[in-house]
């Protein structure tokens, strides 16, 4: 006989071999909260799994009202999917039409959050980047991190790439010719990336500096990352950095050209949303295009961007209605 409580964990493991890490956490804590809702309506370490009700979905939902909308959304997401895998597993005979019903009448929807973000101080940081290959500097270390804080944030903002794709770049993954760079992107998908002249030629300056120690590494070139480590603890190894770097990079340029009350305005996902919004501007407002390029699954995500500013507004509607006359 499979409990409940037998039957949740083996959920969680299933989920944990199909899933990323961050994914399985996220439906650990959700199958706990899950737990909770059943206490005094069920005893799940020893009823029969085939007894789990299908009410249990309205409690939990009901439940999850203390919590914000988007966990919401993630925990019935997580629950619906332990009603699938007993009925995959044959453990339980279930009516998941019901139970989708029932999350829908219940749960709430998310608001649609529009993305927010400092487009005119990222400007003046990627100005201020263009510079960093200018500063006079008494050491190679130091030199080779103006470089490539330099290219990594150009990187950024004329590819919309997402901190951990930048981060995991090999020098094999681009076809400088073509300006291109095929990879792994969100999803396990297979992705391409197309590089600006600008970020491309502050590439090739930052791996041009960094040649000497590349080429004293014993590692074929093409197996070396792009962006990697100049700290001390480094040594003359070539590692790849990490997303921590790279919001540290961030916020060290951030700090060191818009100051200290700056930090935290502008992360590395900043520069996506201005990697989109500039599409958009660019494009007289090509939906399809943006998606493409941002590498969007679903072109809603696309449309949150597509929203224009007060000022755009106004500029707007006084091009149309005062020089109608």
């Amino acid at each position: 006989m499979t409990t409940i409580a037998e039957a949740l964990e083996k959920y969680l493991d299933n989920v944990r071999l199909a899933r990323k890490e961050k994914t399985w956490q996220t439906y650990r804590f959700a199958m706990r909260a899950l737990e909770k809702t059943l206490e005094g309506k069920i005893e799940i370490e020893s009823e029969h799994v085939r007894n789990f009700p299908e009410e249990a979905a309205g409690w939990f939902a009901r439940d999850l009202k203390t919590y914000s909308p988007a966990t919401e959304q993630i925990y019935l997401i997580a629950l619906v999917g332990f009603f699938k895998f007993l009925v995959a597993e044959n453990l339980a005979d279930i009516n998941l039409p019901r139970v989708e019903m029932l999350v829908r009448m219940r749960g709430r929807r998310p608001g649609t959050r529009l993305p927010q973000f400092p487009r005119q101080e990222i400007e003046q940081l990627l100005s201020y980047a263009q510079q960093l290959n200018t500063i006079q500097v008494d050491d190679e270390r130091h030199l080779l991190q103006n470089y490539r804080d330099r290219a990594f944030l150009l990187t950024l903002a004329d590819t919309g790439l997402r901190v951990h794709e930048a981060c995991n770049l090999r020098r094999g993954d681009v076809d400088w010719n073509e300006g291109k760079a095929l990879l792994i992107g969100k999803g396990d998908r297979e992705d391409l990336v197309r590089f600006s002249n600008l970020a491309r030629r502050a590439l090739q300056d930052y791996l041009q500096v960094r040649a000497t120690l590349d080429g004293a590494s014993g590692r074929p070139l093409p197996s070396l990352p792009v962006f990697a480590r100049h700290d001390k603890g480094a040594g003359d190894k070539v590692k790849p950095i990490t997303p921590t770097t790279g919001r540290n990079i961030v916020k060290q340029r951030v700090r060191e050209c818009l100051g200290p009350e700056a930090v935290g305005t502008i992360t590395p996902h900043s520069f996506r949303h201005y990697f989109v919004t500039t599409v958009l501007l660019g494009s007289g407002g090509n939906l399809k295009l943006a998606q493409e390029l941002a590498r969007h699954q679903n072109i809603a995500v696309t449309q949150r961007y597509a929203h224009l500013t007060d000022d755009e507004l106004d500029r707007g509607y006084y091009e149309i209605f005062e020089n109608r006359r």
